[in-house]
């Protein structure tokens, strides 16, 4: 008989070392404990919900990301926190509404001095004593790397590198680059980890390279890769030939038809596939969480997409401002090709990553929710309304506005006016049949909910505005 069977792990450990070996392979293997999965959270700038393949383009070609959600869950009522980008991005890093962190506006925001009302003194940096995604995810033993848009504060303060994360590529107090071609910067306002650089050389492309490069380095160890692309938000450039190969695809009397801005969606494309090539490569896809969304909703504003069969876009108080897409794949634990009709929102993703990782203590203050009982099936989960706050002017459209939806229900609260707007978005996402009149017990229902909600989290709200010029604002809006 081999007396070996009858030896204790641990003394089995010790004789494998006593004897030279460098590790006992089968009998650490009978440990089935499941690694701690890596999480990778691709943020894009201005991508609308139907800029991509499988949410119903027939012009910008996807195919990487279509694969992608394939791979996993397609949400198709999924919300950013805001409809502009620096309060989604505060939202996602904290879990936080943009309302309770009063980062409302993108930073520094529009002035708006002539309008109707004033708006508040809100906070145009990422408070340092919020706690991060990144901030969480280190003490479980987590290498976090920032590659991309920043947005969050004026100085370095308050960038990636105070709020948690080991390593910062490119990401600054700006919110677009000057070009998306090496040099990518102004005088004095470098991209970090960009200095040099080959010409010609795109920004996307160069972005996914060091995504890269950071998951090869660090492969033996779990890792958060947030990676906020520039791309889609303009200026709008991009590489020569996929702006060919797009204006040969364009159809005049299509939606959808900017060739340069198709090309940069390729681009994007193509950096999703980059990165799941690697993870592939690597073999650690099936232990890598990969999370796809956008920031807002898809830019109108001079025909530079368009939101198909949502209405409006960036910086409106509608869906097509705020609804975008949202693919979760792991392997593992979710089953490729599902869909859910759950509406969701940005804050949730933090409770979410927080919970595939193992971590019970949050943060206090979290509005976000735990999106695991959805995406694995396991468990319950009771959806919840979801709520917007805006106390600002944009020319994309909104004045002053919030909202909340709840079910199938959406209300705007105008705050200029004290106007409701009631939509049922699920059968009218173009929100033409405003149902405020008609459903009162609904819209007083929601706009209580709204009211309190607001009074909860602390929303600053903008206040009358002595110096409204009715003139002025009418000559800006002729501007737009």
């Amino acid at each position: 008989m081999n007396t070996l069977h009858f030896i204790s792990l641990p003394n089995l450990i010790a004789l494998a070392l006593l004897l030279g070996f460098a590790y006992v392979p089968d009998v650490l293997a009978a440990d089935d404990t499941p690694q701690t999965p890596n999480i990778i959270v691709i943020l894009i700038d201005d991508l609308g919900q139907t800029d991509l393949g499988c949410y119903g383009s027939q012009f910008y070609q996807t195919p990487n990301i279509d694969r992608l959600a394939a791979s996993g869950m397609k949400f198709t009522h999924g919300y950013s926190a805001c409809t502009v980008c620096s309060p989604t991005r505060a939202a996602l890093l904290t879990g936080k509404y943009p309302a309770r962190l009063h980062v409302t506006d993108w930073i520094a925001g529009h002035n708006a001095p002539k309008a109707k009302l004033r708006i508040p003194e809100w906070t145009k940096y990422l408070p340092p004593e919020e706690v991060t995604l990144a901030e969480i995810l280190k003490p479980q033993g987590y290498v976090c790397a920032s590659i991309g848009k920043w947005h969050l504060g004026p100085t370095e303060e308050y960038w990636p590198l105070a709020q948690g994360f080991d390593i910062n590529i490119g990401g600054n107090h700006k919110g677009q680059p000057p070009s998306y071609f090496f040099p990518y910067e102004r005088p004095s306002i470098p991209l970090a980890g960009l200095e040099t650089g080959e010409p010609g050389e795109y920004l996307t492309d160069r972005l996914t390279d060091e995504a890269l490069r950071f998951i090869e380095a660090n492969q033996q160890k779990p890792f958060f890769l947030y990676l906020p692309h520039y791309a889609v938000h303009t200026p709008l450039q991009a590489k020569e030939q996929a702006i060919a190969a797009a204006k040969e695809r364009v159809q005049e009397d299509a939606l959808q038809r900017n060739a340069t801005y198709a090309a940069m969606v390729q681009s994007t494309d193509e950096s999703v596939g980059r990165i799941v090539q690697k993870l592939d490569d690597l073999k650690l896809r099936d232990n890598t969480m990969i999370i796809f969304t956008s920031d807002n909703g898809g830019l109108t504003l001079n025909n530079v997409t368009h939101n198909i069969n949502l209405r409006a876009g960036k910086g409106s108080a509608y869906e097509g401002g705020v609804r975008v897409p949202y693919i979760f794949s792991y392997p593992p634990q979710i089953k490729p090709g599902s869909e859910n009709q759950t509406p969701i929102i940005t804050c949730d993703l933090l409770p979410t990553v927080a919970a595939m990782v193992g971590i019970k203590d949050l943060p206090p203050g979290i509005d976000g929710r735990n999106l695991l009982p959805l995406l694995t099936d396991e468990g319950s989960f009771k959806p919840g309304p979801v709520f917007w706050h805006y106390p600002h002017y944009h020319p994309g459209g909104a004045t002053p506005y919030g909202a909340v939806r709840e079910g199938n229900f959406c209300l705007i609260e105008f705050y200029e006016t004290g106007k409701f707007e009631l939509y049922d978005v699920t059968v009218d996402p173009v929100e033409k049949d405003d149902l405020a009149a008609t459903h009162p017990e609904v819209r007083d229902r929601l706009s209580s909910l709204l009211a309190t909600w607001r009074q909860n989290v602390g929303a600053q709200m903008p206040t009358e505005n002595p110096d409204y010029d009715p003139a002025a604002m009418g000559k800006q809006k002729k501007k737009q």
